[in-house]
């Protein structure tokens, strides 16, 4: 990475779902397929009767030499970003290709991710790969680094009673169910009901942010992290979109308990 030219870059983590098999008239060669008009169970793949693509794809990059310790976990700077076949239509005529890209911290303690709303692009619409390259760039050097890491380590320092996060787990079922307009008056959550169920579970259960033992109060940092460990059940394409959610979700939830009203609903 340019702007990171003199940061030591990990290795690419690639996560890919659901290959997809195309049967097309002609090959990668351009010759016509043999298998065109054969069962699926009949296709070879080195006649290149199938050509296979995987519907989501999610790439990242870590860079260790850019890190921070919160609350004994260490995060360090990841970049990475979602190309997913299913928000296209891949039948019409070529147009703007749509990826989605983000720049923030991975929690090494857990892997969870945490993304923040200048760190992320959910729609990057680009006609070449210098459009693509200027675009992230673009992104980089936008994303405020001190401001994300100054929000997270607050955090820390907020707690939560049993009895509000009891409230906040309820009203997030809750919200699925409200009528049309009541919803629009609420901030967005993109939580879904299995994930509800399993920040409940990791309330008592998770290894590094649970309730702590003997405590009737729990700090929004693990709140967080709670959130986000939910959001690695996501598929792919939804997953950056949740995480960017679960921080907006606990930056309203941190504040409703200093007395604002946006997110109160949530824990009243």
């Amino acid at each position: 990475m340019e702007i990171y030219r003199e940061d030591d870059i990990a290795g690419d983590q690639k996560s890919q779902k659901h290959p997809v098999y195309i049967y097309s008239d002609r090959d990668a060669d351009g010759a016509l397929a043999s298998g065109r008009d054969d069962s699926c169970n009949h296709l070879l793949y080195d006649l290149s009767d199938k050509t296979i693509y995987f519907e989501r794809m999610m790439f990242c990059f870590e860079i260790p030499t850019i890190y921070e310790d919160i609350a004994g976990n260490r995060l360090n700077l990841t970049i990475g970003g979602v190309r997913a076949y299913n928000h296209m239509n891949l039948y019409s005529k070529k147009g703007a290709e749509k990826f989605k890209v983000f720049i923030g911290f991975k929690n090494l303690v857990c892997c969870n991710m945490c993304v923040s709303t200048d760190g992320y692009k959910s729609e990057l619409k680009v006609m070449s790969t210098a459009d693509l390259f200027n675009s992230v760039m673009r992104l980089f050097q936008e994303y405020n680094i001190s401001k994300h890491l100054y929000y997270m380590s607050a955090y820390k320092d907020s707690y939560m009673t049993e009895q509000q996060f009891a409230q906040f787990l309820g009203k997030s079922r809750l919200y699925q169910y409200l009528p049309v307009e009541q919803k629009k008056r609420l901030p967005q959550m993109l939580i879904t009901d299995t994930q509800i169920g399993l920040i409940a579970k990791a309330y008592y259960n998770d290894d590094n942010f649970a309730l702590p033992e003997n405590q009737s109060a729990i700090s929004m940092w693990n709140v967080y992290n709670l959130l986000t460990g939910a959001n690695k059940s996501s598929y792919i394409d939804n997953f950056l979109d949740r995480s960017l959610n679960a921080t907006q979700l606990t930056d309203g939830l941190n504040k409703a308990l200093y007395g604002e009203n946006e997110y109160s609903w949530f824990i009243q």
